[in-house]
């Protein structure tokens, strides 16, 4: 999956722009490589990772035990519907293909919203419901959006000047801004 994803994962980071002293939250960290990366690009800020798995979080906790014994990077156990963080503690927030596992995306984005500071930036990665090959997934697992779909999802949380891009072929990314 890792090397499946390698590409999109570079996409998501270059459309997040991230700063030395970022504050950065990655919803589904999966594997943990990308978490690695955040670390890298904001040396002087703090990185955090939230994943509903428990073999990922362990997988994630193996592989980064450098930056968490740093205490540059904080991994938790969790469910996105209710972020552990207080109200805009985050400068960015990424996401990648973990929308199609949401229940209920407005609750989900909300969080992430809520957890964002003024002028923050979110970037959803996605394959998009109109992809031929999103078919291929069963539908009792994943639940894909059009690309439609997501920007009205964003807008209805209270984030703006949405825009989608298809740096990889089937591969959209959402990045927004959180107003006031």
């Amino acid at each position: 999956m890792e090397r499946e994803t390698a590409a999109q994962n570079d996409a998501a980071l270059n459309r997040l722009g991230v700063r030395p002293a970022d504050c950065i939250l990655e919803i589904g960290f999966g594997h943990g490589r990308t978490l690695e990366r955040l670390a890298r690009e904001a040396p002087s800020g703090f990185v955090a990772g939230l994943d509903h798995s428990p073999e990922m979080y362990e997988m994630a906790r193996r592989h980064c035990a450098p930056l968490l014994d740093s205490g540059r990077l904080e991994l938790r156990l969790g469910d996105s519907r209710a972020l552990p963080y207080p109200d805009g503690h985050f400068d960015k927030a990424l996401a990648v293909h973990t929308l199609y596992f949401w229940d209920d995306p407005r609750v989900h984005l909300r969080e992430l919203h809520r957890v964002l500071k003024t002028s923050g930036v979110c970037v959803l990665g996605f394959r998009p419901k109109e992809d031929p090959r999103a078919a291929d997934f069963p539908e009792t697992v994943y639940t894909f959006h059009t690309r439609d779909d997501v920007r009205r999802l964003l807008s209805s949380v209270g984030f703006a000047d949405v825009e989608l891009s298809e740096p990889v072929p089937g591969f959209v990314l959402a990045r927004a801004l959180r107003q006031s």
